[in-house]
């Protein structure tokens, strides 16, 4: 493993987090489109078609005396989702060479970390959500999967730059 410091764990992280968020759309949207259309309709029921990252936009623009219209709300929520995937990989890799047990299964125990501690913690303490018993099981191991896949493409490419930078 080169060493680039903390400046160069954080860039390299950056880089990470966005091959990741990038992987883990693509892996929950795939996932949720095939998804049992009951647990669907039982996961709309309890969100009403907002998801927490739509929630965390209209919380942000109203700290900041926006209006959104619902396209704004997309792309904020979008630039909210990418902004906790960069920012959590490049924090996880200054923390992985400085506790190697944090990159121990290659990315898994960081993913279900995250999962635990945004999805299931975070997000409904914030009001982003509703509490975790609200959701059918099928929308746990959707976010679970993602998280996973995130923890997982984190760590490769964080190995891969390793090896080149």
């Amino acid at each position: 493993m080169k060493n680039g410091g903390i400046i160069g764990d954080l860039a390299k992280g950056a880089v990470a987090g966005a091959v990741a968020s990038w992987v883990m759309n693509g892996v929950t949207t795939y996932m949720y489109n095939r998804e049992d259309e009951g647990a669907r309709a039982r996961e709309l029921a309890v969100t009403g078609g907002e998801t927490s990252l739509k929630r965390a936009a209209v919380k942000v623009a109203k700290l900041a005396g926006i209006e959104l219209d619902e396209e704004r709300k997309r792309r904020l929520a979008m630039g909210i989702h990418w902004a906790i995937g960069i920012g959590t990989a490049a924090a996880y890799a200054v923390l992985r060479r400085r506790a190697k047990w944090a990159e121990a299964g290659q990315g898994l125990g960081f993913g279900t970390v995250f999962w635990l501690v945004a999805d299931e913690g975070l997000v409904p303490l914030l009001g982003l959500s509703e509490g975790p018993r609200a959701y059918p099981w099928q929308s746990h191991a959707r976010g679970l999967a993602g998280h996973l896949t995130f923890g997982v493409v984190t760590e490769t490419a964080l190995d891969l730059l390793d090896q080149v930078a």
